[in-house]
């Protein structure tokens, strides 16, 4: 309907080799143009970008406007006016926004002076740590991938945690220690290389955006979540429920 679509519904063409006439129709593909690298065997990265935003527009003409449009150039009065707008972005689609100067050439990987990505502030949720799995590489030794839920009702009514999403990074060293030593001695059950534990560490567990997903028993899907801040002083009764995260999608 003239826009992107949420990555969850991305998720459902990614990686198939056969795609239904149903999903082709339910989540057709569709392709956004930011940049123009190589046009007619000429190589256009080392131009400045406003001339490669020229080529681009130009070659709009060529392409069907049913699979492909171009980014929008985003005009602003002033950095407080571009704060404001990238505040404004709290879509499924849209992370924030890039800052290109504009007589930058297109160079692979991270040169930085040229471009800026600008995301807006991750969501927030209180969540429980449920199971911990050993890392790898360095971190084999410890507890590391971490397993978290929110409360599905009232904790102090009997309800129960649905576990939420899976993260494994926004810690230091340190706390690694800390929580892999919580672990071990907060085990209530093991299964292989997974360990189940007492529902009393709380994590402040930042993310993109949440999805509905019929994989999980909560009906939720949490994209890139990661661990915030680490709540030793809150107790987990006080965790956040899975209605509020309910509240946040967007699809």
């Amino acid at each position: 309907e003239g826009g992107a679509a949420s990555f969850n519904a991305l998720q459902q063409r990614l990686g198939r080799k056969t795609v239904s006439k149903k999903m082709l129709r339910e989540f057709p593909a569709f392709v956004r143009l930011y940049d123009v690298l190589l046009l007619d065997g000429e190589d256009q990265r080392e131009r400045p970008w406003t001339d490669r935003r020229t080529t681009l527009e130009k070659l709009m003409g060529r392409l069907p406007d049913s699979h492909f449009d171009i980014s929008r150039v985003v005009e602003a009065r002033d950095f407080d006016h571009l704060a404001q707008i990238r505040e404004g972005s709290r879509d499924d689609a849209i992370e924030g926004l890039m800052l290109k100067r504009k007589d930058s050439p297109y160079i692979a990987g991270r040169r930085v002076g040229y471009w800026y990505k600008w995301k807006r502030d991750p969501l927030l949720v209180d969540c429980v740590l449920m199971y911990a799995q050993r890392g790898s590489g360095k971190r084999s030794s410890f507890f590391s991938d971490y397993t978290f839920g929110c409360w599905d009702g009232d904790p102090d009514q009997g309800a129960d945690l649905l576990p939420v999403g899976k993260a494994y990074s926004g810690f230091t060293d340190e706390e690694l220690k800390k929580i892999d030593r919580h672990v071990r001695q907060h085990t209530v059950n093991r299964f292989g290389p997974v360990r189940e534990t007492e529902r009393k560490l709380v994590f402040e567990v930042a993310f993109d955006s949440v999805h509905a997903s019929k994989r999980h028993k909560s009906g939720l899907a949490m994209r890139f979540p990661r661990i915030h801040r680490i709540r030793w002083d809150k107790p987990p009764h006080e965790a956040d429920r899975i209605d509020a995260l309910r509240a946040l999608i967007r699809d």
